[in-house]
């Protein structure tokens, strides 16, 4: 068969359903091989939209999705969203095309060394020589993605390559089952775990795996100890449960940390240091860690775990679970524990009955989100000041349900990514959360998402300005640099979109007004001013929290 029909087959073969992309020339071949597949091609209207679309894909199912670019300007286009998709550990396959043989070792119209690029924020990129090798390299680019931790790959195929005849097959995946940590291990870090008074558990991105979050919740309902979750591991525990201690990872400190201060024992599960440096929670170097993860410990002075049980994560949990069933543990002191979740039910509850007029606040957009969402619905941000907001303020029942960018942290990722969700679970309800900065990055998918009937809602919060960069200068000089930029007619450009349009600027009508934007049928856009005021006033807060405890 032709090589690019093979690269189809070989796909079909290892379960991939999408491909996000813009197709170029020099993917031709391929787009006409991918006509005749199963395999659902999702055209965009920008290549960073695609490789958002497919991380949120990969990081919905565990299964990779593709993202396609053209050469040149094409793939370079797509290397945010891959970066991205990388670094919160969510599996991709990155294809691109190329120039035809004959002219890449030359100048020649964009002609640039794609793999080269694409080789730093990728856990494997290659380019195909021979079109026998596809089988090949196909099988190798999923089974890398897949594997903890999983991440970014990316093939190149060039035009002339694409169009030659190979007599070579796909090859049948094989799955292999992860391995487990070393018993002796797994028995050192009971015996710590047994010993301790104050231990308290850190739950990182590895956590939100089903099987991670149901061994989770087992040993906390066990023996009580309570779990800080970073951003990216929001409901590995129910946010009701008593043990859910909200999450820890803003700037300054929060209460949560007062936690951390006080535990003579931290287990970190599945915990990645690009979501919140250890220099912030163990600046003295002195704390006892276990580090439990798929992978060993990163090198850093302030991350030197006493103990690593490397392997699979559910099954580790469920060796420590099996040792608490037949020797129990010992009589822990969680006084602290349960005051600081207290004082922090506190925290979220206080403009929960806010009757404001003309702006709302952070904290009451955020309590009347969790109002209208149910459990299993899903809730993405974007980057920006409503990211710290919704990391304090918005928490979670089930693993995977509130997705937040917080290894590369892009902009641009909440509307592209809120499109992806719903095609994934459209039966649940999508709410993508962006500021006015973040929203108008990857505009033009609006069109992508009335295109397929997308049933999304879309809230802005309007500020006129980069706000998180102006709370940051505002913390560290007392004053921010020339921020502020101009928005469009909000209600016409989703009119013009074919969106429903909604502005809210009182308070007490916005949970109505999401509630008539998810009756509506395809995509909406809620737009309300928000209250940046209460950014200093939680820079306050938590200085105060610092000083005082």
């Amino acid at each position: 068969m032709q090589a690019s029909d093979l690269f189809v087959k070989c796909l079909e073969a290892e379960g991939i359903e999408y491909i996000f992309g813009v197709p170029g020339e020099e993917n031709a071949d391929f787009m006409m091989s991918l006509e005749n597949s199963d395999i659902q091609f999702v055209l965009v209207r920008h290549e960073q939209g695609a490789s958002f679309m497919a991380e949120i894909y990969g990081r919905l199912t565990g299964n990779p999705a593709g993202c396609l670019g053209t050469l040149g300007p094409g793939a370079t286009n797509l290397i945010t969203g891959v970066a991205d998709s990388n670094m919160d550990r969510a599996p991709m396959l990155v294809l691109t095309g190329q120039a035809a043989t004959s002219r890449q070792h030359k100048e020649s119209h964009q002609v640039m060394d794609v793999v080269g690029m694409f080789r730093p924020v990728t856990k494997w990129a290659e380019t195909i020589r021979h079109p026998d090798t596809i089988p090949e390299i196909i099988r190798k680019a999923v089974r890398v993605a897949r594997s903890e931790k999983p991440g970014a790959v990316h093939i190149e195929l060039a035009e002339d390559l694409a169009k030659l005849e190979t007599d070579a097959v796909p090859i049948t995946p094989q799955r292999f089952r992860r391995p487990v940590p070393d018993d002796k291990i797994v028995n050192a870090a009971y015996d710590l775990l047994k010993n301790a008074k104050r231990p308290v558990i850190l739950a990182g991105n590895g956590c939100i795996r089903r099987r991670a979050s149901k061994q989770l919740r087992m040993l906390c309902e066990k023996t009580g100890i309570g779990v800080i979750s970073t951003f990216m591991a929001k409901g590995a525990v129910d946010m009701d449960a008593d043990y859910c201690l909200y999450t820890v990872g803003l700037g300054s400190k929060d209460r949560t940390n007062m936690i951390i201060d006080e535990a003579d024992l931290v287990i970190t599960l599945g915990f990645d240091m690009v979501e919140y440096h250890p220099s912030l929670w163990n600046p003295g170097r002195d704390k006892v860690i276990v580090h439990a993860d798929f992978l060993p410990a990163e090198i850093d002075e302030h991350y030197h775990p006493q103990i690593e049980a490397v392997g699979d994560l559910a099954h580790f949990l469920w060796m420590i679970n099996e040792r608490v069933d037949a020797d129990g543990v010992a009589d822990y002191d969680f006084e602290h524990q349960r005051g600081v979740r207290a004082e922090m039910s506190e925290d979220l509850a206080e403009h929960a009955q806010d009757e404001t007029e003309g702006s709302i606040r952070p904290q009451k957009a955020l309590w009347d989100a969790r109002v209208v969402l149910g459990p299993e619905d899903i809730l993405l941000s974007d980057v920006g000041a409503h990211k710290m907001w919704i990391a304090r303020h918005y928490h979670c029942h089930e693993p995977n349900t509130c997705l937040i960018p917080n290894g590369f942290c892009s902009m641009g990722f909440a509307l592209p990514g809120a499109i992806a969700a719903a095609i994934v679970h459209p039966d649940r309800k999508i709410l993508g959360i962006a500021g006015d900065g973040g929203f108008l990055m990857n505009v033009q998918e609006m069109e992508t998402a009335k295109r397929l009937e997308c049933n999304m809602v879309m809230l802005v919060w309007e500020d006129g300005n980069y706000g998180l960069i102006a709370w940051k200068q505002e913390n560290e000089f007392g004053r921010h640099t020339d921020l502020a930029f101009g928005n469009p007619d909000w209600l016409q450009l989703a009119e013009a979109f074919g969106w429903g349009g909604h502005r809210c600027e009182n308070s007490v009508d916005l949970q109505d007004t999401l509630r008539a934007a998810f009756a509506e049928s395809g995509p909406s856009l809620v737009v309300i001013p928000i209250d940046y005021r209460e950014n200093s006033l939680l820079t306050k807060k938590l200085g105060e929290i610092t000083a005082t405890i």
